[in-house]
């Protein structure tokens, strides 16, 4: 079997576990180190089985060429970079990466990078309202990327989009609930 059908085939089994095992309250759990750090929101991670690429869940950091990208990059290597992470799978993107929220012992790494400011809550896919809470406290704390003027904080899922669209949304005022409101959409 060719290694990237290989990692389908456990990425499919380890999912269906953790649904089986979620109906139990529990969600299952691959532990291994962090050998590389991608960007702000993508880490390599070297388990016992091999290599996985992990995106992070619920969160969405500055792109590489954005302002913040680079310090968003340092910020989560120096948190897990040669670390022994807990990674809890949620899917697999179109990328081929497990998409995932990762554990520093008892820290959520995820929830740990808006909380400093060096990521946003990625509303379309995020499911925990707390997320929110501490992108405003980041926010009305001015770290990370919100110390920014609001014309360099442009939110990477629009920056992305930026040869298509012609303005971006100031997420520089939005209140808790109004980013609570737009989790899943």
């Amino acid at each position: 079997m060719r290694p990237l059908a290989t990692f389908r085939a456990l990425l499919a089994l380890l999912l269906c576990l953790g649904a089986v095992s979620g109906l139990a309250g529990e969600r299952t759990v691959l532990t291994g180190v962090v050998v590389g750090v991608v960007d702000g929101d993508t880490a390599d991670v070297r388990l016992d089985s091999g290599m996985i690429r992990v995106r992070f869940h619920a969160i969405d950091a500055p792109e590489s060429g954005q302002p913040h990208g680079k310090a968003a990059k340092a910020a989560l290597a120096d948190l897990i970079y040669g670390r022994t992470v807990a990674v809890e799978p949620y899917e697999q993107d179109r990328y081929d990466r497990l998409v995932a929220r990762i554990w520093l012992e008892e820290l959520d790494v995820n929830a740990e990078m808006i909380r400093t400011g060096n990521a946003w809550t990625y509303r379309k896919y995020a499911d925990d309202p707390a997320y929110c809470s501490y992108e405003k406290a980041a926010r009305d704390l001015k770290r990370g990327l919100w110390r920014l003027p609001p014309g360099q904080r442009v939110a990477p899922w629009e920056w992305r989009q930026r040869k298509t669209r012609t303005s971006f949304t100031d997420y520089g005022m939005e209140d808790v609930a109004g980013c609570v409101a737009a989790l899943g959409q």
